[in-house]
C-alpha cells in the first residue's frame, strides 16, 4: 500500500571498512520528500572480519558465495542490535546495501554479499535490498546509487560530494542528474596509513608532514579514468591494479604516500567542482574529517564549500539507501539512466518478506 510516511532501517557498509552504517528514519511526502533520522549507529568491523572483506576479489564464486551465507548472517545480528538497541518497534521495511564483493560492470557482473533472502526471516522483517544488480543488467554501472538521493532529499546544493573509500559527485546538469566516482580516497590513504598501526590518520596529521612526489603525482592525475566520460564507476579491483603497484613503486614513506595521495585527491575533486563558479558544494563522508584534505581542496577551488551536521556527515549514504528502499516500495524510480548509463530510468532493488 502506498502510503505518504514511511519508517525504515537503512544499512550501508562501505569500502572504507570502517564499519556498518545504521540508520533509523522517517520519511515524508507531501508533493516533495522530507526526512528525519531519528537513530544513527556505526558499529565497527572485527579485526577477522576487516581481513575477511578485504580479500573478497581473491575469492572464487564458491568462497564468495559461503561468505555471502556468513555475512548475511552477520548482518542480521547486528540489524537486530541496532533494533533492540534503540528499542525501535515501528518499521516498514529494512533497506540493506549489503557489501561489494565483485564490481565489474564492464563485464556485466556486480556482487554484494549480505543480500541473501533468508535475511528477511532473520529479522523477521520485510527486506528491500540487492540494489546494484538490476541496473548492471540494463547496461548500467550499478554505481552511484545515491545521487536520486541527492536529487529529492538535498535539492538545495549545487553538488553534492561524498568522499568515503571512493569519492563521488552529483549534479543537475540541464534538466538531467548526472553522476560517478571521481576517485579513490579513504580505501588508498588507510591502507598505507595501517602500516603504521593505524586505522586512519586522525585529520590528516600524518599526512600534512609529509613530502609530495611530483613525479608520482603527475602520474596519478594521469591515469586514464580520469579523461573518461561518465557514467563511470569505480571498484576495489581498479585500485588493486591501477593505484597499489603504481605507488608501491617509489618506495616512499608513508607519510610521502599520504601527502601526495591527498594532494592528488585534492585535485581530482577541484577539478570537477570547478565546472561551475561560486556555487554551494555539501561534502560528506568520513573524508571531511581529514582536516589537511579539507584544506587543501579549499585551497584549489572557490566554491561555498558546506559541512552539514555530524548525522548527515556519516549517515548520509545510510540514509539514501533506506530512501531507495521507500521508493522500491512505491515502485517509483530509484535509480536514473543519467547517472548509470543503464538503458531506462528504473525502481532497482528486490523486496524479500518474512
Amino acid at each position: 500500500m502506498i502510503k505518504n510516511e514511511y519508517k525504515v532501517v537503512g544499512v550501508m557498509s562501505g569500502t572504507s571498512l570502517d564499519g556498518i552504517d545504521f540508520v533509523y528514519a522517517s520519511f515524508q511526502f507531501d508533493g516533495t520528500w522530507h526526512f528525519e533520522i531519528i537513530h544513527s549507529e556505526t558499529i565497527s568491523y572485527s579485526s577477522q572480519w576487516v581481513e575477511n572483506l578485504r580479500s573478497l576479489v581473491s575469492f572464487s564464486m564458491e568462497e564468495l558465495k559461503e561468505m555471502d551465507n556468513n555475512y548475511t548472517n552477520y548482518l542480521s545480528l547486528r540489524i537486530n542490535e541496532f533494533i533492540n538497541k534503540f528499542k525501535i518497534e515501528d518499521v516498514d521495511a529494512v533497506c540493506s546495501h549489503g557489501h561489494t564483493a565483485l564490481h565489474q560492470p564492464d563485464k556485466g557482473l556486480t556482487y554484494q554479499i549480505g543480500n541473501m533472502s533468508h535475511l528477511a526471516v532473520l529479522l523477521e522483517q520485510l527486506v528491500v535490498c540487492n540494489f546494484r544488480v538490476q541496473d548492471v543488467s540494463l547496461g548500467g554501472q550499478g554505481a552511484p546509487l545515491v545521487p536520486i538521493g541527492d536529487k529529492l532529499l538535498f535539492s538545495e546544493y549545487d553538488f553534492c560530494l561524498n568522499l568515503g573509500g571512493f569519492a563521488n559527485i552529483s549534479m543537475d546538469m540541464q534538466r538531467d542528474r548526472i553522476a560517478y566516482d571521481v576517485c579513490p580516497v579513504n580505501i588508498v590513504l588507510n591502507r598505507y596509513v595501517k602500516e603504521l598501526g593505524l586505522d586512519y590518520d586522525d585529520g590528516g596529521k600524518i599526512a600534512s608532514t609529509g613530502a609530495i612526489n611530483n613525479e608520482l603525482l603527475e602520474k596519478l592525475n594521469s591515469l586514464e579514468f580520469y579523461e573518461a566520460n561518465y557514467p563511470k564507476s569505480l571498484g576495489l579491483e581498479w585500485v588493486d591494479k591501477n593505484i597499489f603497484p603504481l605507488i608501491d613503486s617509489y618506495q616512499l614513506e608513508i607519510k610521502d604516500i599520504l601527502k601526495t595521495f591527498v594532494e592528488h585527491v585534492a585535485i581530482q575533486l577541484a577539478s570537477k567542482i570547478n565546472e561551475k563558479h561560486k556555487v554551494s558544494v555539501l561534502i560528506t563522508g568520513g573524508g571531511v574529517y581529514n582536516a589537511y584534505l579539507m584544506e587543501r581542496l579549499e585551497k584549489y577551488s572557490n566554491n561555498k564549500i558546506i559541512i552539514p551536521s555530524k548525522d548527515i556527515i556519516e549517515f548520509k549514504e545510510a540514509l539514501i539507501f533506506g530512501f531507495l528502499g521507500v521508493l522500491k516500495l512505491r515502485n517509483e524510480v530509484n535509480c536514473l539512466k543519467s547517472v548509470t548509463g543503464a538503458s531506462a530510468d528504473h525502481s532497482s532493488g528486490v523486496v524479500f518478506l518474512s
